[in-house]
């Protein structure tokens, strides 16, 4: 628990003194959704830093939230885990998300594009099914960044987790996605659709028409798209 105290027994001031510090609730997510690693929570909070990172894990260990595991083989990272606690707090966070989606404008929400985390949330949420029975490589180009944020190569393979390299990992490319950051991010969050970036110009797909079709199968969007704006 963090050494500043509100000095109120009010029960929401107490969870607030554990909750409320910065990328708590970010890492907490990350671990609802799934990561269990150090280096994969980091990917899901890239602009945390690796001491803060583990200091923030030590304290939801010593608040009750997570339960760290030790790997059976010693080379083997550590896993993280939400304890019953820590499960308790997912509809909170669905609803700080629901929330977020529903009422912090469009433009503040597009000033903080991140294409690691963006493409990081497409790998853990992309939905292929059917599964392809080969391996299906797809490039992601965004024109407007500069490298390594301009390319990346999202693997998707029938009986394996989505895999996405920031470096070529030497595959025949099945499709190729051209756009620029915003757009992909705008779709990703449902604010604008398949049918008008592609009639824009703004997002290409270049390669068999079954495998774009695809693509717009496998990509919902995020938890979050389905939530209707009530901010602009």
């Amino acid at each position: 628990m963090s050494n500043i105290s509100y000095r109120q027994f009010c029960p929401v001031a107490m969870a607030a003194e554990v909750l409320c510090k910065r990328w708590t609730l970010l890492l907490v997510r990350e671990l609802m959704l799934g990561s269990c690693h150090f280096n994969d929570l980091r990917r899901g909070v890239p602009r945390m830093s690796s001491a803060l990172l583990a200091q923030r894990l030590k304290e939801l260990e010593a608040a009750g939230i997570v339960a760290r595991t030790a790997p059976a083989c010693a080379t083997d990272p550590h896993e993280y885990h939400l304890t019953p606690a820590g499960q308790e707090l997912r509809p909170i966070v669905e609803a700080v998300g629901v929330w977020g989606q529903r009422w912090v404008t469009t433009e503040a929400t597009l000033r903080h594009l991140d294409a690691n985390l963006l493409m990081w949330d497409i790998r853990r949420n992309v939905r292929p099914e059917p599964a392809p029975a080969a391996r299906t490589t797809i490039e992601f180009i965004f024109g407007d960044r500069a490298p390594p944020e301009r390319n990346y190569w999202l693997l998707v393979e029938r009986g394996h987790e989505a895999d996405l390299c920031t470096v070529d990992p030497g595959y025949d490319v099945d499709l190729y996605v051209s756009t620029d950051l915003r757009t992909l991010t705008e779709l990703w969050l449902g604010y604008s659709d398949w049918p008008r970036a592609l009639h824009s110009g703004a997002l290409r797909l270049t390669g068999p028409p079954e495998r774009a079709a695809q693509l717009r199968a496998w990509l919902p969007g995020s938890a979050f798209a389905a939530v209707a704006k009530q901010a602009a």
